[in-house]
């Protein structure tokens, strides 16, 4: 069993900072371990720029931030630990990790949960219907188009105007997609100003409000989707072959349940609170990681 003075799970803006901090802090037993390969969480498959306006006076891609990231990172004595998916933390302050090697354990003083946030997907909303082919979270989308280069579909809807629809929105019409509609069910978008200026209204993409999504249509691939007037109660079928939802964030949590009180655990970035900016969850994560650092060499 490896022991350690402070574990960190999840290698995202978070969790990078708050080890980074740590170690500036004089912590100088630090493990950071990631179920992804590589480090920077989702910031590798944000290819738009929007990153690292407060923390760096500049706008970056999603892949630049993390690079700056990574090289802060690089600096310090910090053991990072890729490709390790973290199955159970007990209340001995032991984790339980699987990867490539099989099971591990790591013991550890204190621990900063830093593993994000996940989307709600289609099945947590109350829809009728089928479930086929073609729908996908806004993530997921993301993740497909920007680092696998899939083609997902032709005609597209998306439910939801914060700013990941509208960033996808946006990246579909670029690649000669149709956008028939961004559906919100509120009466503005969801999102910054910034991103619906520069996704929305420079690309001339339809957002129709107070509008929903109440049925799915098709099997084996859909093939349409009833939307509801919220306000008239008015129904029509949208064809379309791609439905992506963006329906928010719930924190990632199930690790510590249970254990939300012990006086070892401390939690940063968007399993925290989800955050609107990547440079808002770093920055929540440095002063996490400088806290609990000072607290270690005491």
């Amino acid at each position: 069993m490896e022991r350690t003075e402070l574990l960190i799970i999840g290698a995202g803006a978070a969790g990078i900072s708050a080890a980074s901090a740590a170690w500036d802090a004089g912590c100088r037993d630090i493990i950071l371990t990631d179920r992804l390969p590589y480090p920077g969480g989702v910031l590798p498959q944000c290819l738009h720029e929007g990153f690292g306006l407060a923390a760096y006076g500049s706008e970056l891609t999603g892949p630049a931030y993390a690079a700056r990231l990574a090289e802060r990172l690089a600096q310090t004595g910090v053991r990072f630990l890729p490709g390790r998916e973290v199955l159970a933390v007990t209340k001995e302050k032991t984790a339980v990790l699987s990867g490539s090697g099989g099971l591990e354990e790591i013991r550890f003083e204190r621990l900063i949960l830093a593993t994000g946030s996940r989307e709600r997907t289609v099945g947590s909303l109350a829809l009728a219907g089928t479930r086929p082919a073609g729908v996908f979270t806004a993530g997921q989308a993301q993740e497909m188009i920007n680092l696998h280069h899939w083609q997902l579909g032709d005609r597209i809807v998306i439910l939801g105007s914060g700013d990941l629809g509208m960033i996808l929105a946006r990246r579909f019409t670029l690649e000669g997609k149709q956008v028939l509609a961004v559906l919100e069910q509120e009466a503005h978008f969801g999102g910054l100003a910034r991103n619906y200026h520069r996704c929305i209204e420079a690309h001339h993409i339809p957002i129709r409000y107070r509008c929903t999504v109440r049925e799915i249509h098709g099997m084996p691939r859909i093939t349409g989707v009833t939307v509801e007037d919220l306000d008239s109660g008015e129904r029509e079928l949208l064809s379309c072959d791609t439905l992506i939802t963006a329906v928010g964030l719930v924190p990632e949590r199930e690790l510590i349940h249970g254990l939300e009180e012990a006086p070892w655990l401390s939690l940063a970035g968007n399993c925290s609170r989800v955050h609107d900016l990547a440079d808002s969850a770093a920055a929540e994560g440095a002063k996490i990681g400088g806290q609990v650092g000072r607290q270690l060499i005491k």
